[in-house]
Formats: C-alpha cells, sequence, structure tokens
C-alpha cells in the first residue's frame, strides 16, 4: 500500500503498525501524525493509543527508531496538539528523562521540547520545568560518577539541555526569568549540590547572565554560604588562649613542619558529613574560581564583579560566621586589581561610611581591613590612600564627638581605629617608607591618644603589635611608659566589650581553594615588622611601592618561608608587664570568627 493510499485512507493504519513503517518518508509521517492527533477528537483512538504506546519505549531499545520518528514527526506538528485531548502524550514528554536515552534519542526529544516551548508559548513552563529538571540527576548517576561512561553521559545530557535552554531564550525572550524562578530549591549535599551549582554556573555564562546574572550569583552565593555554615568548625582544634592571631598564625604548622604556603590546615575531627561538606564546598569554590577567570578572558569580569558584590553583599558581608565563600571577592580583585580591586575598597568604604545599619558598617570596616592587610595585589599607594581617609574620618569624629564617652556609642570610631592599626600591622614598614605617606599618619598620635581611649577598646593583640613596631618604626614620639601602660589598661580595663575579632580574609581552610588564594595572599610569615631591622632571616613582602618612594623598592623574593614560621619575638619592659599581657584573652584559629554582631 502507497503512501498516499496511507494518508487518504485512515481505516489502513489501523491495520498495522504505522509507526514501524519504513515506507514511509519523514514528510508522509509529519502527516500521518497530523492525521493521528486530529482523530482523536473524532472519537478514533487507535492510531493514537499506539502512538503513546511508542512515546512509552524510552527503554525499549527495540523501538528506538519508532521513538526517533515519532519524536520527530511530533515536532513538526506542535500546532495540532490540544492540551485536553493530548494530555496523555504530553505527560509522557514531559515526565521523559534525558539521563534514560541515548544521544540521538536526545536530539530528537529536545528538537520537540523547543518546538513546544517557542511556537506558541503555552507549553513554555512545562517544558522548562522538565528541562531545568535535569540539573539535579537521580541517585543512581551520583553513585556512579566514578565511571568514565556515566561522566560522559553526564556531560551529553547537560550539553544538550543548556543547548535548549539557550535555543528556547532566544527564540522566547520571556524564557530567562521563567527559568530562575522554575530552579529547584536543593538540601541534599556533596556531588549532587557540585553539579547544581555547574549549571547555574553555564547559565550565567550563557545569554542568561546578561539579564538575569544577579539573581544567579545571589543562588550560587546563598548555596556556597549555606554550604560554608553548615560545616563544624568547632571540630577544628582551638589554640591556646594566651596567643593572638598573629601567634597562632605562625605557630599552627611548627607542629607540621612539612607544611608549605598554600596547604590546606588540618581538619581534625570533623565528623564525616562534615567531611563531606568540606570537600564540597572546596570544589565549588573551585568551580566559581575558573568561572570567574573565564569571565575575565570573556572580557565580561567587569561586569560581572557589579553582580557578585551584590550578592556578596546580600547573602555573607553580615554573617561573621562563614570561612571561605567570602574569597570569592578577594579572587575577582585579585584577577583585576586596577578595577575589581579598586572598587572593593570603595564600596566598604562608602557602606562603612553611609550605611544605616552599625552591624553593617562595622562588618563593611572588618572586611576592608582584612582586604587591605592581606591583598599582595593591592598597590601600597592606594592601601596608604585608603588608611588618609580613614585617620582624616577617625580625626573628625574626635574633634566633633560629645563628652559621652560611653564606648557602645563610639562603636563605628573604634572599628575604624582597630582597622587602621591592623592593617599597619601587615604594611608599616611599606607605608613608612615613602615620607608623604608616613606624614599622612601624623594625626593617628592624637587619635589614639583621644579621651576615647581606643586602645582601651581594640583588641590587645592588634594594639600591642602595632604600638611594637610604631615605636620601632618612629611613627610615634611618646615614650615607653605611654605604650605599656595603655597595653596594661587594656588588659585590666573591666565592664567593657571588645570589638570582635572579625578578620574575613584570614588565611583559607580549605586546599584546592587556598591553590587559586595564595599567590595574591600576604601571609603574617611574609610580613617584615619594623622591629626586625637586625633579623635578615625575616622577610617581608613590600608589594608595589610608590614611585615617590625614598627608598629602593624591595622586589619579590623567589622564595618565602613558610607561610607559618618564625613567631614575632614580643618585648616587653619587664616579667612582671609581660606575664600580665599574654593573660590577654586571644581569639581561636585563624579565620574561626566570633559571634556575629
Amino acid at each position: 500500500m502507497g503512501a498516499a493510499e496511507t494518508l487518504t485512507d485512515p481505516s489502513s493504519l489501523c491495520e498495522s503498525n504505522y509507526m514501524g513503517n519504513g515506507d514511509l518518508s519523514d514528510t508522509d509521517m509529519v502527516i500521518t501524525v497530523r492525521n493521528t492527533l486530529a482523530s482523536v477528537q473524532n472519537g478514533e483512538c487507535y492510531r493514537y493509543d499506539e502512538l503513546v504506546k511508542t512515546m512509552q519505549a524510552t527503554k525499549n531499545s527495540d523501538l528506538e527508531a519508532q521513538l526517533v520518528t515519532a519524536l520527530k514527526a511530533l515536532s513538526s506538528s506542535v500546532a495540532y496538539l490540544d492540551i485536553i485531548h493530548h494530555e496523555k502524550l504530553l505527560s509522557l514528554v514531559f515526565r521523559m528523562s534525558l539521563w534514560d536515552l541515548k544521544p540521538h534519542v536526545m536530539d530528537a526529544l529536545v528538537g520537540l521540547l523547543i518546538s513546544l516551548a517557542v511556537t506558541t508559548g503555552k507549553y513554555l513552563d512545562p517544558c522548562l520545568n522538565m528541562l531545568v529538571r535535569h540539573f539535579l540527576p537521580p541517585d543512581w548517576v551520583i553513585r556512579r560518577l566514578s565511571q568514565h561512561r556515566v561522566v560522559k553521559q553526564k556531560m551529553e545530557v547537560l550539553s544538550h539541555v543548556h543547548e535548549a535552554l539557550l535555543k528556547i531564550c532566544i527564540l522566547f525572550p520571556r524564557a530567562p526569568s521563567r527559568i530562575l524562578d522554575m530552579l529547584p530549591k536543593i538540601n541534599k549535599k556533596g556531588q549532587v549540590v557540585e553539579i547544581f551549582v555547574e549549571n547555574l554556573l553555564k547559565l550565567e555564562n550563557s545569554l542568561m547572565g546578561q539579564d538575569d546574572g544577579s539573581k544567579i550569583f545571589m543562588m550560587v552565593m546563598e548555596r556556597l554560604r549555606d554550604m560554608d555554615l553548615e560545616i563544624d568548625w568547632d571540630g577544628i582544634p582551638q589554640d591556646d588562649s594566651s596567643r593572638g592571631l598573629f601567634d597562632m598564625e605562625l605557630e599552627d604548622a611548627v607542629e607540621d613542619n612539612t607544611m608549605k604556603e598554600g596547604d590546606e590546615f588540618q581538619v581534625g575531627s570533623l565528623t564525616s558529613d562534615g567531611n563531606v561538606i568540606f570537600e564540597s564546598l572546596d570544589k565549588l569554590m573551585v568551580l566559581s574560581f575558573d568561572h570567574l577567570e573565564s569571565c575575565k578572558l570573556a572580557g565580561r569580569l567587569d561586569q560581572v564583579f557589579e553582580k557578585l558584590f551584590e550578592a556578596f553583599e546580600h547573602y555573607i558581608m553580615d554573617i561573621h560566621k562563614t570561612k571561605v565563600s567570602q574569597f570569592l571577592m578577594f579572587y575577582a580583585c585579585s584577577l583585576d586589581p586596577e578595577n575589581c580591586g579598586v572598587k572593593f575598597a570603595i564600596k566598604l568604604m562608602d557602606i562603612f561610611l553611609f550605611s544605616n545599619k552599625l552591624p553593617t558598617r562595622m562588618s563593611a570596616m572588618a572586611y576592608l581591613a582584612s582586604y587591605l592587610a592581606r591583598g599582595k595585589f593591592l598597590h601600597v599607594s592606594y592601601v596608604a590612600s585608603i588608611l588618609k581617609r580613614l585617620v582624616d574620618e577617625c580625626a573628625d569624629h574626635c574633634r566633633t564627638c560629645s563628652d559621652d564617652i560611653n564606648s557602645k556609642a563610639h562603636q563605628i570610631f573604634y572599628s575604624g581605629c582597630q582597622a587602621i592599626m591592623y592593617v599597619l600591622c601587615f604594611r608599616m614598614r611599606s607605608i613608612l617608607a615613602v615620607p608623604r605617606f608616613r606624614s599622612e599618619l601624623i594625626p593617628l598620635e592624637s587619635i589614639l591618644m583621644h579621651r576615647l581611649n581606643p586602645l582601651k577598646e581594640c583588641l590587645p593583640w592588634v594594639v600591642a603589635e602595632f604600638l611594637k613596631q610604631a615605636k620601632a618604626g618612629g611613627l610615634f614620639v611618646v615614650s615607653d611608659s605611654f605604650i605599656f601602660d595603655k597595653l596594661l589598661e587594656s588588659e585590666l580595663s573591666r565592664g567593657s566589650k571588645k570589638l570582635d575579632a572579625f578578620f574575613p580574609f584570614d588565611p583559607c581552610l580549605l586546599k584546592s581553594s587556598n591553590s587559586f588564594i595564595s599567590g595574591n595572599f600576604i601571609y603574617w610569615s611574609m610580613v617584615r615588622p619594623t622591629y626586625d631591622e637586625d633579623d635578615e632571616e625575616d622577610v617581608e613582602i613590600i608589594v608595589n611601592v610608590d614611585e615617590e618612594s625614598d627608598e629602593e623598592e624591595e622586589g619579590d623574593v623567589d622564595h618565602v618561608m613558610d607561610k607559618m614560621s618564625i613567631t614575632p619575638k614580643h618585648y616587653f619592659m619587664n616579667e612582671m608587664e609581660r606575664e600580665k599581657l599574654l593573660k590577654m584573652p586571644s581569639v581561636i584559629r585563624p579565620s574561626i570568627s566570633p559571634q556575629s554582631l
């Protein structure tokens, strides 16, 4: 029987399996499927039932050819589909899984989904939902990801998904916003989350990133934050309370002298779940770092940075318990110091000066201080300019403050003073090497001697290290009694709440993530304090010294000492003062922050 007879005599189709009829051309098959769809409304269901049966054969290799034929024919017959009369057929299509199909069958199904989504728009949502569902692989895929065959299949599936989403977004402008609304909320851990975030970043790198990149970064940052907070950091061994952060950062690896710069901190007694999250978070950070690198290569890092900062400000900045996720901002800045690196500091300074929320202002200052201290890629002249602005703001506060010396009324002032001292602990030698930068710090002496007494309110170990370097570097003309009287007063004070020991860019605790960070990061062991003039073994990295410096610029050494090596030798006037100072409370291991403001 010829094709013409098949089309003009529907009864002939009821007598044979027309889906398996190899004599029909593609055009004839399309016409036949259209007739089949139309016949349902007339109560003729035999051919329709045969079509439905073919669509159910996704795992039957014998019917694979018929399935591909049916999918292709339906792609050209979308206008003939009716959501009521063909509900069973449409339901089967939207329940299909690309994970069950071979590549050529995937091609046919994706073609149908694209046609369904863009022809009239009424099937847009179910098509997008079906595709987005593949961002979360089935359990059997997760269990077998160690197999090369399954990894290849994962790449095939997700490639088809993103190709389909891109085409739909191009042909239907409303699609991108709908996709974001359909992205699932996930409570799972491990590789499921990794694959989900990987897909989010692919979306950001596509057409969707142009208009909806902020929302995508919000989702990525939210998931990183949640995983960061899930880790039981209390499982990491805690340090003795008689040491400050500078000593701890140096001494942490003394017990293991094989530890090199960029190595991972020991996670000690983390639970098995904790270790899973720890490893998964490390992989997600690496995925995100790689994405930022690709954005730089594509010339869109500046655009991405604005979206990333928005997500950081919304999800990370005010959460003092995150240890790793904030390093996305640090790494983005390191990729483009002169643009993103400068913008980050400016944005933090603006938040500190103009936000109407006290905790947010103090968090911004903590980030700014840690960033200026640790960013090896920052030009010393830029660090000096930020310090000058902070010194001027603190000096203005001293001139205009009321007679109320209640410490709670001056928390912003104290956080600014602590930030200045903390940054100078890392940068004092390079700052004082330039006469202009040194002169810009002159008001600092009167600020610290003001009746508001910032030395009393700031962290004792920051104050101690700062004053020691200030004395050795000749920053102030003060007596020894002034320095140590203030230190002792700080230690012996009663009833005043010290500022939080929150320095968010303390050394990164994840090994793979830290490999991206360490080359642009200043560890305490790399700093040569002003009091180490005669200790030739200590090395300070003086980064990008200004051209106006009266001293010859010191270059980075090819190989520095371990990132945790020799502890600075603090000078004390007598044994009694030494014992009192060593009793000062200190923070726990680096990056283990106290309670949030």
